[in-house]
């Protein structure tokens, strides 16, 4: 019975989430309960052993999938029968992340007939909800495996088959069968530019040369769509109070520094860099003169917060909104200092200059000092320079890429070691080339995980066995692939920096990219599919199965 400007939340680096920690457990909510009970500071804290098994599970889905194609590779239908493992009980998300499946299982392609039904199961497992991708994972899976179904069957290349069935740069804005508007895209230039530099003909070429002395290799490529920047608010569930919006406050005070408060409450993705490197560059000032606050109520009143990739591409543009006003209160003000129109003035350099005259100039502080009436005061302008804005979307964002896995499998113990790992994705345009490169990395690393090692294993009467890390196989950097990462840029019409989110594209194009790649090796056996993790035994296991023998 708190009304709710009366309490604070501080939620200062907590770390990553992937997703954990969207969630409101019930000890968040007990602990400063029984804190106003007993009148004195309470903390909650977690064993390693019941992190694991009280935080939100993820995936938790078995598909059915049946496809139908022509002759020449163009697929006409996908039929899916989804199985949802939804925990014990319902957290933030989980009812929803199953409709993510259904709505990308048509990946980047024009497939004009889908089908999906869902069948929600609850059991006695935890609770499962969003993990990095949270259904877009699951959905690039059934897209990328069919596409390497057809192709095996018809005997075709899994590269014409994707081309065959690609969405070409001219259909967009596209809208799919399943009623979602893909803004912005151009799937064939990252597919060319993954192929080229993996050398794909000459590949094909040397696994052929070592099928004939019994290696080998294996090649998974993967064509991946996913959704993210997510808002606008009318795609969200209509009981959920927070909206698909998000805020930004921008202040100069007299001394010229700059305050960014966003509501994104960033966990490791980095906006302090990069939305300080934002204001650097609109405003012309000194990124060490620039400091991003946010995660507590205090100081920040209104936001969302960053979860499904909308950091830059929601948050992001709330900022650029408030700059932009900034920026057009200053120029009134340098207007009146310089005696020239506020159009013809830029920012830069610590400088308000002429477009066509940057020695007619004057000090960046000049104009905040004016603004603050220190100097000169300005006629029918209100002091000071702050400004606020909400950016609503309009759609979703639907960045892309193709990552393709080169795999070699020792066929008599079933062990798998990466050759090669090339990652060509397209998030719109780039703010900050190493955040985006960070991104990336710890996303492969996630689905490469989940293809070959994670998994949550439950004995059949509910109890966890997998619940530290002696049981549970977080992987290593020695069992991780040396990634070589490249990209293209389709800036989006969506919001105002055509940027595109990236936290998840990694995670959704790695797994079926690496599942891929080692059917595609063990293609001479008939080996056709293999449920994940595709761990050493049981990759032997259904080569064993193939050849008839008894695994």
């Amino acid at each position: 019975h708190v009304p709710e400007h009366h309490v604070r939340v501080i939620a200062p680096e907590v770390g990553g989430g992937f997703g954990a920690k969207l969630n409101i457990y019930r000890e968040e909510i007990l602990a400063p309960y029984l804190a106003m009970k007993l009148g004195k500071p309470i903390k909650w804290t977690q064993t390693r052993r019941e992190d694991f098994a009280a935080t939100i599970h993820g995936r938790g889905q078995v598909q059915y999938i049946e496809a139908a194609a022509k002759k020449d590779g163009t697929v006409t239908a996908i039929k899916a029968k989804l199985l949802f493992d939804l925990g014990a009980y319902l957290q933030f998300f989980t009812p929803m992340i199953p409709g993510f499946t259904g709505l990308l299982m048509n990946g980047a392609y024009k497939i004009p007939a889908l089908s999906f039904e869902q069948i929600a199961v609850f059991t006695n497992k935890m609770a499962t909800d969003a993990y990095r991708g949270a259904g877009r994972p699951e959905a690039a899976f059934i897209a990328e495996r069919v596409m390497d179904a057809v192709a095996t069957e018809l005997k075709l290349d899994p590269v014409e088959v994707r081309r065959k069935n690609s969405s070409p740069k001219e259909a967009f804005a596209y809208t799919t069968p399943t009623g979602l508007v893909y803004d912005s895209g151009d799937y064939e230039a990252a597919l060319n530019k993954a192929l080229q530099m993996v050398d794909y003909a000459a590949l094909r070429q040397e696994q052929a040369e070592l099928r004939t002395q019994g290696r080998y290799l294996g090649i998974g490529l993967s064509s991946y769509i996913e959704i993210c920047g997510l808002g606008p608010s009318v795609l969200l569930p209509p009981k959920l109070k927070a909206g698909g919006w998000e805020s930004c406050t921008v202040r100069i005070d007299p001394s010229g520094k700059v305050t960014v408060l966003t509501g994104i409450s960033p966990h490791g993705q980095g906006q302090e860099t990069s939305f300080a490197q934002m204001v650097a560059d609109d405003l012309g000032v000194g990124i060490d003169d620039v400091v991003v606050l946010h995660g507590d109520t205090a100081l920040v009143q209104d936001g969302v917060g960053t979860f499904g990739s909308r950091g830059m591409a929601v948050g992001g543009a709330s900022l650029k909104m408030s700059l932009d006003k900034i920026k057009e209160k200053a120029r009134k003000v340098a207007s009146h200092l310089m005696e020239a129109p506020p159009e013809s003035l830029e920012f830069g350099d610590g400088k308000v200059f002429l477009k066509n005259d940057e020695t007619k100039a004057i000090a960046f502080q000049q104009v905040v000092e004016a603004a603050y009436g220190f100097k000169a005061g300005v006629p029918n302008i209100e002091p000071g320079l702050e400004a606020t804005s909400f950016y609503e979307p309009s759609n979703c964002l639907f960045p892309f890429g193709t990552h393709i896995a080169v795999v070699e499998v020792d066929v008599e113990t079933g062990d798998i070691k990466f050759r090669r790992y090339i990652a060509v994705d397209d998030c719109g345009n780039i703010i900050n080339p190493m955040l985006v490169e960070g991104q990336v990395h710890g996303g492969i690393a996630q689905g490469v995980a989940q293809a070959l090692y994670e998994e949550v294993v439950y004995d059949e009467n509910g109890q966890l066995l997998t619940g530290s890390l002696m049981d549970y196989a977080v992987p290593k950097a020695s069992m991780m692939p040396w990634m070589e990462l490249d990209n293209t840029v389709t800036p989006t019409p969506v919001n105002p920096l055509g940027v595109k989110g990236v936290g998840e594209a990694g995670t959704i194009g790695s797994t079926p990219a690496v599942v891929n790649a080692v059917l595609d090796a063990l293609a001479p056996f008939g080996v056709k599919n293999i449920d994940m993790p595709l761990r050493p035994e049981r990759v032997w296991r259904a080569i064993q199965e193939a050849k008839g023998g008894h695994a």
